[in-house]
C-alpha cells in the first residue's frame, strides 16, 4: 500500500540542531510514517495523517511555521510584531536596566544582580531547557557549551558577563537564520513566480479557476502584463513573452501560434489563447524548482568533510575547557581565574559558525544560478566545477546551433521540376536535420506519387517514381563506377556535409550542408584554452567537417565519427590518465558520456526535459558563455568555503590562546563567536552578486 505524503513548506527553520529536533518531535506525533526534511529548502515531506497545527506544535521550540506546499508565504511579521521576539526584547530592556543600576548602585546591589539574572532567565529558557535536555542525553552540542558557560558564569558571580552571553548568543543565532532565509529567497523568488489562478475557457466565456485545477487539454486566456500560468501552446494571437524567469534572459521572445509558453514568464504584450500541455506540477518551472531544492539538500563533499569534523571539534572543546579549569590550579593557579577561562573557551568553541561556514555557501551560490537559467544538480557538482583540467564538447546542438542550411547546390545535370518535386518528396518526411535544410533550400513545395519509399538508417532515402528509384543520402548510398566515383570524390566543400541526389547508379546533384556555428562559441573555447583547461570536440560527423570547425573555434584536440559508446570510452580514458573531466552534450545522445564524466552540462534550452534531467548542470538559455561562469563561480564558491572555515576556526583559535595569558574574557569569547558567525554569513552571501 502506497503510504500517503504531503508536502509542506517552513517559515523560521532556523537552524540544523533545530532542524533534527524538529523532525525527532514529528515522528513522534500518533500516525506519523516517516519524515524527510530539506534544510536548505525549507521543505517538508511527510507520510502518514498530521494536521499542519500538530507539525506546528512539534515546531514551537523554535517558532517553527508549517503551511502546505501549494500555499504561497504570507507577508512576513515586522521584526517589532512578531511576538517570537518578545523574551528577547524584554531581555534587552531587563540588560539596559541593570547597567544602568550597575554604574548608579554597584555592581554588587542584589537591585543589579536581580536584573542581569532576570535577562539571563528570560532570554536564555529557551537555550537551558535544550542544553539540559542534551547533556542529559550526553550529546554535546553548542546549546550544551553554552549552557554550562552561562550557569557557570552566574555561580561564580559574572552576573553581567553571563546577561551579555546570552543577548549576543541570540543575535549570533538571529545572524544564521537570517543567512539561511537569504539563501532560501531564490527557491522562495520561483516559487513566487507562478501565478495562483488562471482564466480558463468556459464555453464562450473564461471563468477564474485554481492554476492547479487546470487538465491538460483546457484552453487559458493570459492577458497583457500577466504571467503566464501553465505551460502551454499557443492557440491563438502574437506577443512578446518575457522568458526571464526559465532561462535567465531578459530580452523578450515572439510568441505565435504553435510557439510553446512556460509558466512563470511574463506575456508584455498582448492577449494570448493557449492549450494547457502540462499540468501545474509538471511545468518548466515547477521542475526547477523540485532541481533547486534536491540539490540545496545535497551535501557537498566539503560539506560532509566540516559535518564530521564538528562531530570531534565540540568533545575537543570540552577537553581543552577541562584542562583549563583542572590543570593550572594543581601548579598553583587560581581555581576560580581558570573556571573562569576555562568557561570562555566553552563559549569561543561553539561551533556555530563552523556549522555554518559550508551551507549557506552553497545554497547561496546553487541558488544564484538558478535565478540566472543555470541549474546546478548539487553541491558536489558545483564543487566538482572548479576543478575541472578538460572539457569535452559534443558538436552539433552544442558548439553548433543544430541547424543546418544549405550553402551551395552543384548540379551535375540540369535537374527538371519533376527532379525538384522528388527531391522534396523524398526529404519533407524523412525527419532528419539535413533534410530539413534542404527542404527549406528548395523552391518547389510540391509532393510526387512515390511508391517503396523508404527511410535507410544511416545512409538515406529512396523511393520508385515511374519505375525508377531514386536515391538522396551518403556517397556510400550509391553504386557508383569508378570514372564518377572520383569525380563526385572531388567535389568537395572544408567544413560542409555533402549529400547527393540521383537514380541508383548515377548522380544528379550535390547539396553541400553546413551547421551553423553559435556566436559565443569561439570566445568561450578561447577563454577555456587560456585558462589551461583543455578542449576536446567528439562528434559523429566526418573527419573533414569536425576538422574544419574545430580549427574555426581553436579546440586542442578533435574527435570524429564517433558512436555514443566512444565518446564514453573516450571518457573513460581520460579519467584513466587522472584527468578531471566535463562532458558538454545535448543530453540525449550524449547521456552515456555525460553520466561517466565528472561533471555532466547540458544545453538544455527552455523545451528540453530529457537535458535537465540528464547532466549535472543544465543551461537553460542554451548559451555556452555559461560555462564559464559556472566555472568561475564554482572556484569563488570553493575559496569563499575555504575562508569560512578560516574565520570560523582561526577567530576561535586566537581567542583560545588568549588563555595563555589569562587574557581570554566571556566578553571576549562571544564577540570572538559572533563575530566569526557574522563573517561566515556576509562572506557567503557575496555569492549572490554574478
Amino acid at each position: 500500500m502506497t503510504k500517503q505524503v504531503a508536502t509542506y513548506r517552513l517559515d523560521g527553520l532556523s537552524c540544523t540542531n533545530c532542524a533534527a529536533k524538529f523532525v525527532k518531535n514529528i515522528e513522534a506525533i500518533p500516525g506519523v510514517e516517516a519524515v524527510d526534511l530539506n534544510f536548505g529548502a525549507a521543505k517538508l515531506n511527510v507520510a502518514g495523517n498530521v494536521t499542519v497545527e500538530q507539525l506546528e506544535e512539534a515546531g514551537k521550540f523554535d517558532h517553527i511555521k508549517v503551511r502546505p506546499a501549494h500555499v504561497k508565504r504570507a507577508h512576513k511579521i515586522p521584526f517589532y510584531r512578531n511576538k517570537a521576539h518578545l523574551p528577547f526584547a524584554i531581555a534587552i530592556v531587563l540588560f539596559m536596566i541593570g547597567v544602568y543600576c550597575s554604574f548608579a548602585l554597584g555592581e554588587e546591589s542584589w537591585y543589579t544582580r536581580a536584573l542581569f539574572i532576570g535577562t539571563i532567565i528570560v532570554g536564555g529558557y529557551a537555550l537551558f531547557m535544550d542544553g539540559l535536555k542534551q547533556l542529559i542525553k550526553l550529546n554535546f552540542d553548542m546549546n550544551v557549551l553554552m549552557t554550562i558557560a552561562i550557569i557557570g558564569a552566574t555561580l561564580i558571580g559574572e552576573m553581567q558577563e553571563g546577561a551579555m552571553v546570552v543577548l549576543l548568543f541570540a543575535i549570533s543565532e538571529a545572524l544564521e537564520s537570517y543567512a539561511m532565509e537569504q539563501s532560501r529567497n531564490s527557491i522562495q523568488s520561483l516559487i513566487d513566480l507562478s501565478p495562483e489562478v488562471a482564466l480558463k475557457q468556459a464555453g464562450s466565456e473564461y471563468q477564474e479557476v485554481s492554476v492547479e485545477d487546470l487538465i491538460v487539454g483546457d484552453i487559458v486566456r493570459i492577458l497583457p502584463g500577466k504571467k503566464v500560468p501553465i505551460d502551454g501552446i499557443v492557440v491563438q494571437g502574437h506577443s512578446n513573452v518575457n522568458q526571464a524567469s526559465i532561462t535567465g534572459e531578459s530580452i523578450p521572445v515572439s510568441k505565435s501560434v504553435h510557439d510553446e509558453v512556460y509558466s512563470g514568464t511574463l506575456n508584455e504584450s498582448a492577449q494570448l489563447e493557449v492549450r494547457v500541455t502540462k499540468r501545474s506540477h509538471e511545468t518548466k518551472l515547477a521542475q526547477m524548482i523540485h532541481l533547486v531544492e534536491e540539490a540545496q539538500s545535497e551535501k557537498a563533499p566539503t560539506q560532509q568533510f566540516v559535518d564530521k569534523f564538528a562531530q570531534y571539534y565540540t568533545p575537543l572543546i570540552m577537553a581543552i575547557a577541562l584542562l583549563v579549569i583542572v590543570v593550572p590550579p594543581l601548579f598553583g593557579g587560581d581555581f576560580k581565574h581558570y573556571l573562569y577561562q576555562g568557561l570562555s573557551v566553552l563559549v569561543v568553541g561553539c561551533p556555530c559558525a563552523l556549522v555554518v561556514s559550508t551551507p549557506v555557501a552553497i545554497v547561496t551560490a546553487i541558488g544564484s544560478a538558478a535565478r540566472r537559467g543555470i541549474l546546478i544538480k548539487g553541491g558536489i557538482h558545483l564543487e566538482n566545477a572548479g576543478r575541472l583540467d578538460t572539457i569535452a564538447f559534443d558538436k552539433t546542438g552544442t558548439l553548433t546551433k543544430g541547424e543546418p542550411v544549405v550553402i551551395e547546390r552543384v548540379d551535375l545535370v540540369d535537374l527538371t521540376e519533376d527532379d525538384l518535386k522528388l527531391i522534396y518528396t523524398l526529404e519533407s518526411d524523412a525527419g532528419h536535420p539535413l533534410s530539413k535544410a534542404i527542404v527549406n533550400n528548395l523552391n518547389s513545395k510540391e509532393q510526387l506519387e512515390l511508391s517503396h519509399y523508404e527511410v535507410v538508417t544511416a545512409l538515406g532515402v529512396q523511393g520508385v517514381y515511374r519505375g525508377i528509384t531514386y536515391r538522396i543520402g551518403q556517397r556510400k548510398f550509391f553504386n557508383l563506377n569508378t570514372h564518377d566515383a572520383l569525380m563526385i570524390d572531388s567535389i568537395e566543400r572544408a567544413g560542409t556535409t555533402k549529400v547527393l541526389f540521383g537514380t541508383v547508379d548515377k548522380v544528379k546533384a550535390i547539396f553541400f550542408i553546413q551547421d551553423t556555428v553559435r556566436a559565443e562559441a569561439k570566445a568561450v573555447i578561447q577563454s577555456l584554452n587560456n585558462t589551461n583547461i583543455n578542449t576536446i570536440m567528439l562528434t559523429g560527423d566526418n573527419a573533414s567537417v569536425a576538422d574544419a570547425i574545430g580549427h574555426t573555434l581553436g579546440v586542442q584536440h578533435v574527435y570524429s565519427e564517433l558512436l555514443p559508446e566512444d565518446k564514453l570510452n573516450l571518457i573513460k580514458a581520460q579519467q584513466r590518465q587522472a584527468r578531471h573531466i566535463a562532458m558538454v552534450g545535448d543530453g540525449v545522445n550524449d547521456a552515456p558520456a555525460l553520466a561517466q564524466a565528472d561533471v555532466g552540462f547540458s544545453m538544455g534550452g527552455a523545451a528540453t526535459d530529457t537535458a535537465i534531467e540528464t547532466a549535472d548542470i543544465t543551461f537553460m538559455k542554451d548559451d555556452l558563455t555559461d560555462l564559464p561562469d559556472v566555472i568561475q563561480l564554482s572556484k569563488r564558491t570553493l575559496n569563499t568555503i575555504k575562508q569560512n572555515i578560516g574565520f570560523a576556526l582561526g577567530l576561535k583559535l586566537i581567542a583560545i590562546l588568549l588563555v595563555i595569558p589569562g587574557w581570554l574574557t566571556l566578553w571576549i569569547a562571544i564577540f570572538a563567536d559572533m563575530g566569526a558567525t557574522l563573517l561566515v554569513t556576509l562572506n557567503s552571501l557575496r555569492l549572490m552578486r554574478k
